[in-house]
């Protein structure tokens, strides 16, 4: 969640990021209010409470038809400060609630704006020219079938729309994807985790994902649970309530796991092949840093992105995305898109967020600051966190669609060739 205190103090930044992130900007001077609100009855409790216990000690100390009298006396103040104590604790939950409806403060530079308004940063490597090759490509799908990899029909047949079996080669090439990301990711400091794929809802929420967009979330209501789109979730919460010893740096992992989403809102939107499918696997980078180090692990995690992309022998272009489009817990992000030929357009492969203190505030996880004097024993404050993908399955629609031959064979990138048994192409069943 957002810092309340930094609201108060200075709440111009707040309104501006509601703005760009076309969001309601009254929300901040209602949290004002609530915060004002919630301080006076505060106030007025503890001084009541205060005045409670003094009044008990004059209790003790008296005697006979005076003590009675006190004694009435303090029957009222109890009720005051039971009055007070209720009062300060709705003003708390009012303000709580006001203030989880609010987005992530943007960093500095982020364009306004909604989907369309992202910045292009830089595009890399030039797409492939398949009128100078002499045929037309074909589509990741067409590709999948005709080498026996991918079938959509046998999917939906058993678990419904959106679904999809992978198989063979095609199979063994998202495995080589993941396996290899995973190598990356350690090569990089990250502990590779296989992480649950359900969470409870003080997590989804910690993370920030049970707002707007909750409606993309599978929840189990018989046992509370909801399935997770990504391993950030799990990933978020599993310092939860924690204090971290950042002395030696950030605290890195990279988490492996099948991720679920209901694509709500998206009907008619890819339907064809696996672009945007309910269920895929997913290699994700995740970071604790100090909050001074946050913008340089961000520009890392971008830049092993782009490294796993140049070993995929890919052409690509970075944007970063624009306010409206960030999620609620990302302060900014950036995006990787892949070119896909027969679409004659850049798709997103990977994304990476910092989301600062947004979900540490949540989750209460925290770091211990050196004392004044350099001696251990300071201050607690939060944590930032960032994430970024390594890989995932939507990867075998570039990879196939790029690395396709005229005979509808897939040529396999040198990088994942270890990975396939030295396996150089998928072909043509």
């Amino acid at each position: 969640m957002i810092d309340v205190n930094a609201l108060r103090e200075n709440p111009e930044p707040f309104r501006a990021s509601q703005r760009a992130r076309q969001a309601d900007e009254s929300i901040i001077d209602s949290i004002i209010a609530a915060d004002s609100t919630r301080r006076s009855a505060l106030s007025r409790f503890e001084s009541l409470r205060a005045e409670q216990n003094a009044f008990g000690k004059k209790v003790a100390a008296a005697t006979g038809d005076e003590k009675q009298s006190l004694l009435a006396e303090v029957k009222e103040l109890a009720a005051a400060v039971k009055s007070a104590q209720a009062e300060s604790e709705d003003a708390k939950a009012e303000q709580d609630r006001l203030v989880r409806q609010v987005a992530n403060l943007i960093e500095p530079g982020v364009p306004s704006g909604g989907e369309d308004d992202f910045e292009v940063l830089r595009h890399v490597g030039r797409p492939r020219d398949f009128s100078a090759e002499g045929f037309e490509p074909k589509d990741h799908l067409e590709l999948g079938e005709l080498t026996g990899g991918i079938d959509m029909e046998r999917g939906a047949k058993v678990s419904g729309a959106r679904f999809y079996f992978l198989k063979g080669m095609v199979a063994r090439l998202e495995l080589a994807l993941l396996r290899l990301a995973m190598d990356e990711a350690i090569s990089h400091g990250f502990t590779p985790m296989i992480t649950p794929t359900l969470v409870r809802p003080e997590t989804m929420a910690g993370t920030g994902f049970l707002g707007e967009h909750s409606d993309e979330i599978y929840h189990l209501e018989e046992d509370d649970l909801y399935l997770v789109g990504t391993s950030e979730v799990a990933l978020a919460g599993y310092h939860g309530d924690e204090i971290l010893d950042m002395s030696d740096g950030p605290t890195r992992y990279a988490g492996w796991s099948s991720c679920y989403r209901r694509e709500a809102g998206s009907h008619g939107k890819d339907t064809r092949g696996i672009i945007r499918v309910h269920q895929f696997n997913k290699v994700e980078m995740f970071s604790y840093v100090r909050v001074e180090d946050a913008d340089a692990e961000h520009q890392r995690m971008l830049a092993w992105e782009e490294e796993m992309l140049a070993k995929m022998e890919l052409s690509y272009r970075v944007i970063q995305t624009a306010a409206g489009d960030l999620g609620t817990s990302a302060a900014r992000k950036y995006d990787c898109e892949a070119w896909i030929p027969t679409q004659d357009a850049y798709r997103e492969l990977t994304s990476t967020s910092n989301c600062t203190t947004f979900q540490a505030r949540r989750l209460n996880i925290r770091e211990r600051t050196p004392a004044a004097d350099g001696a251990a024993g300071g201050r607690t404050r939060p944590v930032a966190t960032l994430n970024g993908t390594m890989a995932t399955t939507r990867w075998l629609v570039a990879l196939l669609e790029n690395h396709q031959q005229s005979d509808g064979s897939v040529r396999i990138p040198a990088a994942l060739q270890p990975y396939m048994g030295a396996a150089d192409v998928i072909d043509v069943q």
